[in-house]
């Protein structure tokens, strides 16, 4: 196991998602005084993991069509755009 390339994408998708709309969502769905947090917190964990998985899969699939570097150049830029649009958005 690369645990150098694991740290990595452990940190830079926890960072990505503290605070987004799906942690947000998760807070909302935990705080009703009725439900069970368990069944929250594993709600939550499987659809990122699925939705994890999914994205595995389609890099894996692109990887073999479209050169890495080239995915990583329009994620980049995909990346930048969502900044620029949410700071105008502000």
């Amino acid at each position: 196991m690369d645990w150098k390339l694991l740290f990595t994408v452990f940190a830079t998708i926890f960072v990505a998602e503290i605070g987004d709309k799906t942690q947000l969502a998760t807070l909302l769905y935990a705080s009703g005084a009725e439900v069970s947090r368990l069944t929250v917190f594993l709600g939550a964990s499987l659809s990122l993991i699925l939705t994890s998985a999914l994205g595995v899969l389609v890099g894996s699939a692109l990887s073999r069509y479209v050169n890495p570097q080239y995915l990583a150049w329009v994620a980049g830029v995909g990346f930048i755009a969502v900044g620029i649009w949410t700071i105008v958005k502000a």
